[in-house]
């Protein structure tokens, strides 16, 4: 072979081995993003569990009494 065919040769495999790598780097990071949407669906259906027991919570203290947990203060002010 002559010299601009090892160096057409050369950047090719250079361009194989970076396309692998990305590829390979897409594949980990594709599952870091699924891991994460997993655990983002978890702690948005725990929020949403947690939040109506608050209000029910707040209904039963309340019932009767006018109570606004809105204008409740915490016990530290």
């Amino acid at each position: 072979m002559n010299h601009q065919a090892d160096v057409t040769d050369e950047r090719l495999l250079q361009l194989e081995e970076k396309q692998a790598y990305q590829e390979h780097t897409i594949g980990e990071l594709d599952a870091v993003i699924y891991r994460q949407q997993q655990q983002l669906d978890r702690l948005e259906r725990r929020c949403r569990e947690l939040t109506g027991l608050v209000e029910r919570l707040a209904r039963q203290q309340g019932a009767g009494e006018g109570f606004d947990p809105e204008q409740e203060r915490p016990p530290h002010y």
